[in-house]
């Protein structure tokens, strides 16, 4: 990789981290090519390419400083239990970008739960204050679909699952891992490719371990915030 491609990726992670306020200057050239031992003209071109995606913004005879954004993001916390998750979700608004009632059996492996025979697929981009937060993909069992689908197409699927009396959900298991945004993803949360996101897989089964619900879910990861409580 190209030397200022490098140091543009330090300065993209400092601005990210907010360890350069929005609208104050970042160090002149001449410091920044001594802190990292480079020509000026190299720390010049990192630089005119964070120019270029928006992040610095040229001030004439002052410096270049990190531009003010409008869409700086509240964060969402995200916390362990079902009904802090569902109070989360009902807190905020969603899109639907696919639906399907077709669309067969989620890929997931036998040591996750016990497939049922059909599942209602449906793609949502959820938003917090209108801006995207977070790209969900899930399969919802039929039989439970057919029992409230007007509530299902238009509500959050986790809030009107726990209100529904004759469902019970058994376990409830997540597992997350950071990684990337591709170029799909970028677009609709509305991120830069390569972002990092945290990827979260989501599982609920009743009491004959049969999955009631499986999701993945992609957040951004600027966005989010997690509170996970540690046994002593």
């Amino acid at each position: 990789m190209p030397l200022y491609l490098q140091i543009a990726d330090i300065l993209r992670a400092r601005i990210d981290k907010k360890e350069w306020p929005a609208g104050g200057l970042i160090p002149t050239l001449e410091a920044l090519a001594e802190e990292f031992r480079v020509a000026r003209v190299t720390v010049r071109q990192a630089v005119q390419l964070l120019t270029k995606e928006g992040l610095l913004s040229p001030r004439r005879g002052l410096g270049t400083a990190v531009t003010k954004r409008d869409d700086e993001p509240n964060t969402v916390v995200m916390k362990t239990s079902l009904q802090s998750l569902a109070q989360m979700y009902e807190s905020t608004s969603a899109k639907m970008l696919t639906f399907d009632e077709a669309h067969g059996t989620p890929k997931v492996g036998s040591e996750v739960g016990k497939l049922g025979k059909n599942y209602v697929y449906m793609r949502r981009l959820h938003f917090t204050e209108g801006r995207p937060y977070a790209l969900i993909s899930l399969y919802l069992l039929q039989d439970i679909f057919q029992r409230s689908p007007d509530e299902f197409r238009t509500h959050a699927v986790i809030p009107q699952l726990l209100r529904m009396k004759n469902v019970r959900i058994q376990r409830a298991h997540q597992t997350m891992s950071i990684a990337t945004a591709d170029a799909e993803a970028a677009r609709l949360l509305k991120v830069r490719p390569g972002t990092p996101v945290a990827h979260v897989s989501r599982v609920f089964l009743d009491r004959n371990e049969q999955v009631l619900y499986y999701a993945e879910v992609i957040y951004r990861g600027d966005w989010v915030k997690w509170e996970i409580e540690l046994q002593p």
